[in-house]
């Protein structure tokens, strides 16, 4: 059974480290190419940056864009929008492991025992495109539902929604696609052994380099500390 995690806010400190250094399903097309479902050439410099997360011990920097902040704001309304469309109640979920730890998902909600939710609030030339085409918003995101439902193994679907204020929200449901499936089956693993065989061929060659894994703020403050300690040395200060 998947290892769901409730209680814990998506983006706090505690998702961030609980998704640290693994796979998870909104990055599974950079380990599959979503159409012909092969290992995708991106899942190299994927791979690298997860090892990089594993080892510093945090999230690499990412640029947060306006339309994900405006996501983030608009979701408890999508919600409400879905659970009113749908008349259903949904319940929100932190993180879902995989049965082994080393791959997860972030579904926004569940719908009872049967199925997640997904929720996109894009700018609104993106929303009715897909307004006018429901099917190009299918495939938009076709390997990170596929990749929910392959995690979250006893869900039976997933809805995916797009909503812009004022506007029809748009919802296609995603329900379990066999080739998607078999692809996930064979990439996945196989992408995780080679991530681990590689934290092991690192360590071998240079030592434990892990490290603890530290808090946003934590980090900040080790990096105005090294900052001011080269800036008040021979090299770094003014002499």
């Amino acid at each position: 059974m998947p290892n769901y995690r409730f209680g814990i806010m998506q983006g706090s400190e505690e998702w961030l480290a609980i998704r640290l250094g693994i796979p998870t399903a909104s990055e599974f097309d950079r380990i599959i190419t979503p159409k012909k479902l092969d290992l995708a050439a991106a899942s190299k410099a994927y791979m690298h940056k997860l090892l990089a997360e594993w080892m510093y011990g945090a999230p690499l920097e990412a640029f947060v864009s306006p339309w994900m902040e405006r996501g983030t704001a608009l979701e408890s309304e999508a919600v409400r929008y879905y659970e009113m469309e749908r008349d259903v109640e949904t319940q929100a979920i932190g993180f879902v492991l995989t049965d082994d730890g080393m791959a997860g998902a972030s579904p926004d909600r569940l719908i009872g025992e049967v199925a997640a939710l997904e929720l996109k609030c894009p700018a609104l030339e993106t929303h009715v495109g897909y307004m006018l085409d429901p099917q190009s918003l299918l495939m938009e995101y076709r390997m990170q539902c596929q990749g929910q439902l392959w995690v979250c193994k006893d869900r039976e679907y997933a809805d995916l929604m797009s909503y812009y204020p004022g506007f029809p929200a748009v919802i296609v449901r995603h329900y379990r696609d066999d080739l998607v499936r078999k692809a996930l089956d064979t990439h996945i693993p196989a992408f995780v052994e080679t991530m681990l065989a590689a934290r092991v061929k690192l360590t071998q060659a240079y030592g434990e380099l892990r490290r603890e894994r530290v808090s946003a703020g934590q980090r900040v403050e080790a990096s105005r500390a090294a900052f001011d300690e080269f800036m008040n040395s021979p090299i770094g200060g003014v002499v």
